[in-house]
């Protein structure tokens, strides 16, 4: 029986499919993004989104066939991402891989797209469980507790905004372009992160797994606009260091405090936002001190891709937890749910 599983990924503005084998090697990994297509608005257009997915998706899914050296008889099963994410963008990818399904007489897969980042790790890493992950990226923030492989239970989360999605906003005030995350990690390396003293919300509360970047978000916002008001000039490299920190800041608390209540040795650190440079030092740094140990993916599997999504299928396909033709995207789905 082969052990080959097509993922692909259409949640929210990159168009993915991957090849993986058992559920851990990576035998292709294509993704067209359309950040180039999206940047001129400052953010991703759904409707524009969507359609450059159907433009994409089969060229994308016969790339990863080629480069994995393997036909469409030769899978397993096909996963796909149905949810959380852009509704338009999510339907391209459900009603490709149903197609696909349906016309080889595969089984299909459904997987929750928060709990395919998690699975990234398991790309590159032999985990020991249980442990607790912090997913953060432009449309999540989480905490979970995981029993086992593909196996979470739900911590908290974000009350509001993303942490990736406060990163955008920032960076399309500061007038840095999109996407925020990666300019605002690079210029902050120039910056004081001490020459504003920006808020952390849920900070020192011990028994809280949220996060709120909603109020951080307006008070850096008022901050530019106060300097600006002033005729004075906006330190750019000051405010978002100062803005890195103070998100860097919680979300490292509030996941040490997870490790420390649930007693876990372990930490996965996993969505687009993990790729962030001072969240990944800061937390290795201060899960060290408590002797405990963070397992990342690398930058390239912290972003949106299909390997995640097959990965996270494996689990799936290994418990037969198979979806009907009746598989719908749902744009809001629960962590909990993967069918």
């Amino acid at each position: 029986m082969t052990d080959l599983i097509l993922g692909v990924e259409t949640s929210c503005d990159e168009t993915a499919a991957a090849v993986v084998a058992g559920g851990k090697k990576i035998c292709s990994n294509i993704i067209a993004s359309q950040i180039d297509i999206h940047e001129k608005f400052g953010g991703v257009v759904p409707e524009i989104a969507s359609r450059k997915h159907l433009e994409a998706v089969n060229f994308i899914i016969a790339q990863a066939l080629a480069e994995a050296g393997c036909t469409f008889q030769d899978l397993a099963a096909i996963a796909v991402t149905h949810g959380p994410g852009l509704v338009g963008a999510l339907l391209v990818g459900v009603n490709t891989a149903k197609t696909l399904a349906y016309a080889l007489g595969k089984p299909l897969v459904a997987v929750n797209h928060v709990l395919a980042h998690v699975a990234a790790n398991y790309l590159v890493h032999d985990i020991d469980f249980p442990a607790v992950c912090l997913v953060v990226s432009g449309g999540h923030t989480s905490l979970l507790y995981l029993q086992a492989r593909g196996e979470a239970e739900f911590l908290g989360a974000t009350r509001d905004d993303a942490a990736g999605e406060a990163f955008d906003k920032i960076a399309r005030v500061l007038q840095l372009g999109y996407p925020g995350g990666p300019v605002i990690d690079k210029i902050a390396r120039e910056g004081n992160p001490d020459a504003f003293p920006f808020p952390r919300a849920f900070s020192g509360q011990d028994d809280v797994f949220e996060f709120s970047f909603s109020g951080l978000k307006s008070a850096v916002i008022n901050t530019i606009h106060n300097l600006q008001q002033k005729g004075k000039t906006v330190p750019v490299a000051d405010v978002a260091a100062g803005f890195q920190a103070a998100v860097v800041d919680i979300l490292v608390e509030k996941t040490c405090l997870a490790a420390k209540v649930k007693g876990t040795k372990n930490v996965l650190l996993a969505g687009g936002v993990a790729a962030n440079s001072r969240l990944r030092v800061a937390l290795e740094e201060a899960l060290a001190k408590e002797e405990r140990k963070l397992f990342l993916p690398p930058p390239a599997l912290c972003t949106d891709n299909a390997a995640m999504v097959a990965a996270a299928g494996w689990d799936l396909y290994q418990r037969q937890e198979f979806a009907g033709l009746d598989l719908n995207a749902v744009p809001v789905l629960d962590i909990g749910s993967q069918k």
